[in-house]
């Protein structure tokens, strides 16, 4: 009987610890490991991506170093900061099974995605846009009908360039061709096996601007998306969402967010992009008080 009682207890206790590992939220979890591990880019300029001195720099960088900073204050202890490597293909994965605790990429805040993961208030806005060469003759989008459109595998422009031929705008339908990065995606335009990228207008700005010869291209179209940059975190796990905005909201506040703007997208930036009026004022509206 007292060996019967006693296989119970152990089977109540290891499915106990089982229950409450599941249970535990991302804040627990850095503050049991004391480690913050960021999913960041490596070619998304300027938002994530390495420089040369082999660093990971950028806007979103800058801010997953602004919510570490937080969290050490949080725990009153040294947090260890990680950065990983994702992809437009890895990067809801890595989050969603707990690999990560956040992406702090250029990630566009979708509906569909909200089924897998969630995301934090808005910290950017573009749209997709295509860049050809000039040399190309391609004056706007229509021109790439028939066409061969690169993009990033799993990517909202993806989507985009693919529901533009689902809709007849290109006559002949385009033939989208899908990289896994955008690094990869500008070689095989420079490379003239594609005659244009698809992605959002500030990441072919960035892309352009670290070419060797800036000059041979060009950005084409108006938006054809409205894309709203968030950072990925967790399902359901409101406690550390409400952490990551409300260190967002004092950045708005305090003025560090549009210093950190300036810094990345001002006229001395890696890719001056003046903020448009319409983000300054979501930036105000989303600044809960």
């Amino acid at each position: 009987m007292r060996q019967s009682i006693r296989i119970i207890a152990i089977i109540a206790f290891i499915m106990f610890g089982f229950s409450a590992l599941f249970a535990e939220d991302t804040l627990e979890k850095i503050e049991r490991t004391g480690d913050f591990i960021v999913g960041v880019r490596d070619a998304a300029i300027p938002f994530a991506f390495i420089n040369n001195q082999n660093e990971n720099v950028g806007f979103s960088v800058d801010m997953a170093k602004e919510l570490h900073r937080a969290l050490e204050a949080r725990f009153g202890k040294s947090i260890k900061l990680t950065l990983k490597t994702t992809t437009p293909k890895t990067r809801i994965p890595l989050v969603a099974n707990g690999t990560i605790d956040i992406e702090c990429g250029s990630t566009t805040h979708t509906v569909g995605r909200e089924d897998t993961v969630d995301f934090s208030i808005t910290v950017f806005l573009t749209g997709t846009q295509f860049l050809v060469k000039k040399s190309s003759g391609i004056r706007m989008a229509k021109d790439l009908a028939g066409k061969k459109i690169g993009a990033a595998q799993g990517s909202t422009n993806e989507k985009a360039a693919r529901d533009l031929n689902t809709q007849g705008f290109f006559k002949p339908q385009a033939r989208i061709v899908v990289y896994q990065e955008h690094s990869q995606g500008f070689l095989a335009l420079q490379q003239g096996i594609i005659d244009a990228y698809c992605t959002d207008g500030i990441l072919l700005s960035g892309l352009q601007a670290k070419a060797p010869n800036p000059d041979d291209f060009k950005l084409i179209g108006d938006l054809i998306t409205y894309d709203p940059y968030a950072f990925i975190v967790r399902e359901n796990d409101s406690n550390f969402r409400d952490f990551v905005n409300i260190q967002i909201i004092d950045a708005i506040k305090s003025g560090k967010f549009n210093a950190l703007y300036e810094k990345w997208f001002g006229p001395a930036g890696v890719v001056p992009y003046p903020m448009t009026a319409e983000f300054a004022t979501l930036l105000k509206l989303q600044a809960w008080p």
